[in-house]
C-alpha cells in the first residue's frame, strides 16, 4: 500500500532535488510522502529538457521519482483559476496556482524554493526549501 501524501511538492522543489541545489535535503526527506500535479510534473519535464537533457531522458528521470502524481481535473482548473485574483503581481505562474490549488484541495503544506510565494496572503501552508 502507497503512503498517504503528506506533502504537495512544487516543480521548483524536485528541480532543486534533481539538480542537487540547496534545499535539495529537505525534498529528499518528503519525497516519498508526497504529491505533485501533473502540470508541475509537465514542468520538471520542460526545464530538464531545457538543461539539455533528450526528451525521454527526461521522462525517464521523473519516472524514478517516489512521489504521487495527481491527475489535472476540471475542478482542478477551476481552483486554479480562481487563484489568479489572490495571486496575481508576485510572478505566480498557472503552474504554481495548480500546485498552490491542490496544496488547498489536499490541505497540505506545499514545498516550494519560489521565495514570492510568501508574500501571498493564502490559506496555503507554504514552506521553502531554501
Amino acid at each position: 500500500m502507497k503512503p498517504v501524501a503528506e506533502a504537495v511538492l512544487d516543480a521548483s522543489a524536485v528541480l532543486a532535488l534533481l539538480q542537487g541545489e540547496a534545499g535539495s535535503e529537505a525534498v529528499a526527506a518528503i519525497l516519498p510522502r508526497s504529491v505533485i500535479s501533473a502540470v508541475n510534473l509537465a514542468e520538471v519535464v520542460v526545464k530538464l529538457i531545457d538543461h539539455g537533457a533528450k526528451s525521454a531522458d527526461a521522462e525517464a528521470i521523473v519516472d524514478t521519482l517516489p512521489f504521487e502524481i495527481a491527475a489535472a481535473s476540471p475542478a482542478d482548473g477551476r481552483r486554479a483559476g480562481a487563484l489568479h485574483a489572490k495571486t496575481r503581481g508576485p510572478g505566480v505562474s498557472l503552474g504554481d496556482r495548480f500546485c498552490l490549488g491542490l496544496a488547498q484541495a489536499m490541505s497540505l503544506p506545499v514545498f516550494t524554493a519560489d521565495r514570492a510565494w510568501i508574500q501571498l496572503s493564502l490559506d496555503i501552508d507554504i514552506r521553502l526549501i531554501r
